[in-house]
């Protein structure tokens, strides 16, 4: 497979995400903020994975549609819980005939995709999907200005018999970016590669307005707190008129 690969993510991170992202993210504030923006209405999320954020949902009784390119990836949620209906589809073009109260992507997934032209695709397929009223949430990482360096690789994490580094680079140019985690162990290395494109707050409100929607709010974490110069994250709801 080529680094790019939409589906090699997933092929390589489904067997380890649940126990390597576990505690990153606040999956509780995550799922009680989507919960109420559904307002008993289905939800749809695009780059759904093992479910970490479905599941949950779904067991508050949410009627929760997952989309992933990745097989490997649902077949982890399947594991998990019946109760999530998931759909083996590129987000970008993915069209399931139905209109949604909350469409979400969240965990930076925005940034999979490779091009400024996929991402705006993405946020079209979400106005697509909701129905007149209904907000289409993201989470990501706040994008920095570029810095310029050219990559640095960090040791993450050492037991007796496993190495675990994780490095990557930006391209200041394009806004693309190539990441690896590498996991040293006595039957060999393991690589799990992490590709895409970052894309700032401000371009994404553009995209919004170029997809026919409006920036609804904008905040610093799930729990509500402000967005400030100082915010290392970003939620932002976006709704379709």
């Amino acid at each position: 497979m080529e680094l790019f690969d939409p589906r090699l993510y997933g092929a390589r991170w489904a067997e380890n995400y649940d126990e390597w992202h576990k505690g990153l993210m606040d999956d509780e504030g995550a799922v009680a903020t989507l919960f109420d923006l559904a307002g008993g209405g289905p939800v749809l999320e695009f780059a759904v994975g093992t479910g970490r954020l479905a599941v949950p949902l779904a067991e508050r009784g949410a009627e929760v549609v997952g989309v992933d390119i990745s097989p490997e990836m649902l077949a982890k949620l399947a594991e998990k819980s019946p109760s999530v209906t998931t759909v083996e589809a590129d987000m970008t073009t993915v069209s399931l005939g139905r209109e949604f109260a909350l469409v979400y992507i969240a965990f930076n997934s925005i940034f999979a995709l490779e091009t400024q032209e996929a991402q705006v695709e993405l946020f079209r397929n979400a106005a697509a999907h909701l129905r007149p009223g209904g907000q289409f949430v993201l989470e990501t990482a706040v994008v920095r200005p570029p810095s310029g360096e050219r990559g640095q690789l960090a040791v993450t994490d050492i037991q007796a018999d496993r190495v675990t580094m994780v490095g990557g680079t930006n391209d200041p140019v394009t806004g693309q970016q190539k990441g690896m985690w590498l996991v040293l162990e006595p039957d060999g290395p393991k690589f799990f590669p992490i590709c895409g494109r970052q894309v700032s707050h401000f371009e994404m409100d553009l995209m919004a307005q170029l997809a026919g929607l409006r920036l609804e709010s904008r905040r610093g974490d799930w729990k509500g707190a402000p967005f400030t110069a100082k915010s290392e994250l970003h939620i932002s709801t976006y709704r379709k008129p």
